[in-house]
């Protein structure tokens, strides 16, 4: 059962190409039709470059998500010309409710809004085809091909068959799950950032009672948070996330925390009375389905010769929230952009692949802080601290929203030095 309705399936022509129609070669190959590799094909065939994209799903398809599009996801959404189409879909939000243990709160207001996945990458990967990016699926990454240690294409597979593409470059986009990226031999963590379970529940009697990005911590739920974010009709996305969920014990190895995430969304919706009414009095759609994260610009090397990583498969999601679309977007733009510009410049595969990773390195201010900010998922207290501290300074309010708005990059916003110098400021 779909939870949301989506808009219609494009024709054949352009989305889904059967996997036969594939072309022995190209350009640029994209490997995962998500919001990253949608981002990077559609930017490389604006610029006239000839491009082949790969999923091994056909759309439009579920992906588990939290949905929320914050104000870097609506500035790449502009870029990208989708903006106002990915809008007309949309619930537009005003502010991010953080809550506390102790049920206080404070509202940080930005540029918000939340579309299902399954939405919102039909229209991204739409918009990547319509500008003549050729999008075939299902098909999915074996394995690299490889002349003298450089890629120089990619084997593919539908069913029994395989199928072999060569391209100029490889841009690896396949979201979270490593086996896409072991394969390619960039992995270098197996294990993710952290884990996370959501679920849709349709409830029109709490449609006006929660209209914001609504984010609890609690000591129940911890060393995570619970989230609640509108849907348009009544849909309402709910769910559970856990920071640092693996661990590295004294053998050397990353393990899972032992932490059930069904335990932890149960406690959620045990701890925070609109959880419990949103569930109670309302229809689940489909089930509560999990997913691992990749956070922090961490896991993964960025590229090797003759390919790029890109999105989650980089870790393009921000620790402490989860949030991951508009970095994804900007990592996949990033990476076209480096192709694009070595392209032009005849710029050689050690060129293009400093330039992308100088991008890269560029960004990680911005995730050193919610990575800094992440004792809040482990010390949910802090929380009740930070309600207490942004009421009584609008200083400090205005420093959350810069941070979410991406015009503000603190050296500390949340943590244990950062209350200590801050707590008391006007």
């Amino acid at each position: 059962m779909d939870p949301v309705a989506a808009p219609s399936t494009p024709s054949p022509p352009l989305l889904n190409r059967p996997p036969a129609e594939l072309p022995a070669s190209c350009e640029v190959l994209v490997v995962g039709a998500g919001p990253a590799g949608s981002a990077a094909a559609c930017t490389l065939a604006r610029a006239g470059v000839d491009v082949v994209l790969v999923d091994q799903q056909a759309f439009p398809r579920d992906k588990v998500c939290g949905d929320g599009l914050i104000p870097d996801a609506h500035r790449a959404m502009a870029r990208l010309g989708v903006l106002d189409e990915v809008m007309a879909l949309a619930q537009p939000v005003k502010h991010v409710r953080c809550i506390g243990p102790r049920g206080g709160f404070i509202d940080v207001p930005g540029t918000l809004a939340v579309l299902p996945r399954r939405q919102l990458d039909l229209v991204l990967c739409r918009a990547a085809a319509e500008a003549g990016a050729r999008m075939h699926a299902p098909l999915r990454f074996v394995a690299p091909i490889e002349e003298a240690g450089v890629v120089v294409g990619a084997r593919l597979q539908a069913g029994e068959a395989t199928h072999e593409i060569r391209a100029r470059w490889v841009v690896m986009a396949g979201g979270a799950v490593p086996q896409a990226a072991i394969a390619a031999g960039v992995c270098e963590r197996r294990t993710p950032s952290a884990v996370a379970l959501r679920g849709y529940v349709k409830n029109d009697a709490m449609v006006g009672r929660i209209t914001e990005l609504e984010v609890l911590w609690h000591r129940r739920v911890k060393p995570g948070y619970g989230w609640i974010f509108p849907c348009r009709d009544g849909v309402f996305n709910i769910g559970v996330g856990v920071a640092h969920s693996h661990s590295r014990g004294r053998d050397g190895r990353n393990t899972m925390q032992d932490v059930n995430l069904r335990e932890v969304f149960a406690a959620f919706t045990e701890v925070h009375p609109p959880a419990r009414e949103l569930m109670q009095g309302g229809q689940l759609l489909g089930e509560l389905k999990g997913a691992p994260l990749r956070c922090s610009l961490e896991g993964a090397a960025w590229s090797r010769p003759g390919l790029l990583v890109t999105g989650e498969a980089a870790g393009s999601t921000y620790a402490l929230t989860g949030e991951g679309i508009g970095k994804a977007l900007e990592t996949g733009i990033l990476a076209a952009e480096a192709v694009i510009d070595g392209r032009r410049a005849s710029h050689d595969d050690a060129t293009v692949r400093q330039r992308y990773e100088a991008a890269l390195h560029a960004l990680r201010p911005r995730f050193a802080v919610y990575e800094k900010a992440n004792s809040v998922n482990a010390r949910p207290w802090l929380i009740d601290l930070l309600v207490w501290s942004a009421r009584r300074s609008p200083r400090r309010l205005q420093r959350m929203s810069g941070v979410l708005e991406e015009t503000h990059t603190p050296g500390n916003l949340v943590s244990l030095k950062s209350f200590a110098r801050l707590l008391f400021e006007r």
